[in-house]
């Protein structure tokens, strides 16, 4: 069967012959320009306009002024954030998010945390960022007196990735330094003001219209499972459930059978199971109960677990500790620092989980002597540590980082027999709407807001948000100031998060310090600009430090993109 990347490159290929094919025989209006397949339009209409909303100088100068000094601090964090992911790119390829080069395009369809069901939402997104974006770099051409020779549109075939405004060379270069920047920085600018424009409104009225149903999602089943046999899909809605029946929303009851599967499962844990794995029996017994798992565990700190093929993984059961702390009591009393560990027992109390090592800590206090028992690396040690006083809180701090859910970071249950619940809480508090039991500050909304399109890239089991799109919308109703407008509350939303997740993410991009992005013209201003207040004052130091910079961000975008393939 014929992938959807190679249609796509087969179509790529017939519109650029087809296209440049209409072009030599003189078919195209010269404001069309083909080359391979990208496509630019050209025109000069909206100069007047511009030099219409130059009038207010003094206003679009401040605004430019404010985004400057905003922009410039982006630019030093791009800078560093690039470096950082490309030097964490070499030494952990295979925790790399970008599995192939075409996940960083923004083209859906061609990479996999952009689905071809949202493309008419990211590309209206897209080509609003590229109007804005190149708008204003032509807004404050004319608020400086720079002369524009042409403006456009640049698509990849049909799709919008670029718009330029090509100002006169020499008047440009006429222009002070400040004029320059606030130019060259006037588009981010305008990008992260339209974020800011669409944000307020899907975190205000648009997601406050937005609820989830009562039940449980049903995001995905896995293949094979009770809830595969039963009949159950992705986007039902699981409203009752007992011993042996399941009911769903629109399917009414239906006969179960349970059994224990994986709900969650960390990356590289102790026991080689993932996510809706099913455990058939635990050390030789058969289970059927999330119950009857916790008996068959008991005390034994090593455990095997068996499922319906007959894969067994034998691996320490406790709490799993994705790094110990070095300087801290636990790697201070001679546990390997850096290191994932699995405690057992503390004073001798069996810690089969997370929930029990908390439990045992909470009635000690800092200074505190205990013995630890904790597998590291498959060997089984004590070890009498002495507690130290956490930095946050003052608690007892027993020095680890990365405490995980579950038995060995395995969480497993017998309600989900299958079914991996959809994330239709988290979404709603991300997207400012209410989300029960969940309570986000500005930061980490705005980082969720950003990470959830390609969360699953990050963690296999985790779901990412592209939009509420197909099964999705069932897992919410409708209520509050705009539920008139029906399923078209679901598409305003739509339009809203990609228009402001795609113009931070070209805001951001284009103020990495490299050419011929925006930083790049920003760091060379700039430098320009301090140079001249020094005695070198000389081009060389300009360009010394411009080419230095472009140098280690290309090596590092280099890695990002494509260290996981070749050293993963």
């Amino acid at each position: 069967m014929v992938g959807t990347l190679t249609l796509i490159l087969v179509g790529v290929l017939a519109y650029s012959i087809g296209a440049m094919a209409l072009q030599q025989w003189g078919y195209l209006p010269s404001s069309l320009r083909v080359s391979g397949p990208i496509t630019t339009l050209h025109t000069e209409r909206g100069k007047a306009f511009l030099d219409w909303l130059a009038r207010h100088r003094r206003f679009f100068r401040a605004w430019a002024n404010v985004g400057l000094g905003f922009g410039l601090l982006v630019l030093v964090g791009m800078f560093g954030t690039v470096v950082l992911s490309g030097i964490l790119a070499l030494q952990q390829p295979s925790a790399n998010p970008i599995r192939e080069p075409t996940d960083a395009l923004v083209i859906p369809g061609v990479n996999d945390f952009l689905p071809l069901a949202a493309a008419p939402e990211i590309i209206f997104g897209l080509a609003l960022g590229l109007i804005v974006h190149e708008g204003g770099h032509g807004l404050l051409c004319r608020v400086e007196n720079i002369d524009i020779e042409s403006m456009g549109l640049a698509l990849f075939t049909i799709i919008p990735i670029g718009a330029f405004v090509d100002p006169d060379e020499q008047d440009r270069q006429d222009a002070d330094r400040g004029a320059q920047m606030r130019m060259f920085v006037a588009g981010v600018t305008n990008n992260f003001a339209l974020a800011i424009v669409a944000l307020l409104l899907l975190f205000g009225p648009v997601a406050g219209s937005i609820q989830a149903v009562d039940g449980v999602a049903v995001g995905g089943v896995a293949a094979g499972s009770p809830a595969d046999q039963t009949g159950i899909e992705r986007g039902d809605v699981i409203t009752g459930l007992n011993e042996t029946t399941i009911t769903l929303q629109e399917k009414g009851t239906v006969p179960l059978e349970r059994s224990v599967v994986v709900t969650r499962a960390v990356v590289d844990g102790p026991f080689d199971l993932a996510a809706n794995d099913t455990i058939a029996s635990v050390n030789g017994t058969a289970i059927e109960t999330l119950q009857e798992f916790r008996k068959a565990v008991g005390n034994r700190t090593v455990a095997t677990l068996r499922t319906p093929d007959g894969t067994e993984t034998t691996a320490p059961v406790g709490a799993y500790v994705g790094t110990v702390l070095e300087g801290e009591p636990l790697a201070g009393a001679g546990v390997p620092a850096g290191k994932p560990a699995v405690i057992t027992r503390v004073d001798g109390d069996r810690t089969r989980d997370r929930a029990a090592l908390l439990s045992a800590l909470n009635g000690t206090a800092p200074g505190d002597e205990i013995k630890v028992e904790a597998y590291v690396e498959g060997d089984r040690s004590t070890y009498a540590v002495t507690l130290g006083k956490h930095p946050d809180d003052g608690s007892a701090f027993l020095g680890v980082a990365r405490l995980q859910a579950g038995f060995s970071g395995l969480e497993v249950g017998d309600f989900g027999f299958g079914v991996q619940e959809y994330p239709t809480e988290r979404n709603l508090a991300v997207l400012g709407g209410e989300g029960t039991g969940l309570s986000l500050s500005f930061a980490e909304q705005f980082f969720w807001f950003l990470m959830v399109p390609f969360i699953s890239l990050l963690d296999p089991s985790a779901f990412g948000f592209a939009g509420f799109l197909g099964p999705v919308t069932n897992f919410y109703t409708l209520s509050g100031p705009l539920a008139f407008l029906g399923g078209g509350v679901f598409t305003l939303a739509n339009v809203l998060f990609w228009t402001a997740w795609i113009n931070v993410n070209v805001g951001m991009f284009n103020l990495i310090p490299l050419f011929p992005l925006d930083g790049g013209h920003l760091l060379r201003t700039g430098t320009e600009a301090i140079v001249a207040r020094t005695r070198l004052n000389k081009r060389w130091a300009v360009r010394a430090v411009t080419v230095s910079v472009g140098l280690v961000m290309f090596a590092s975008l280099v890695a990002m993109l494509f260290a996981g393939q070749v050293l993963g």
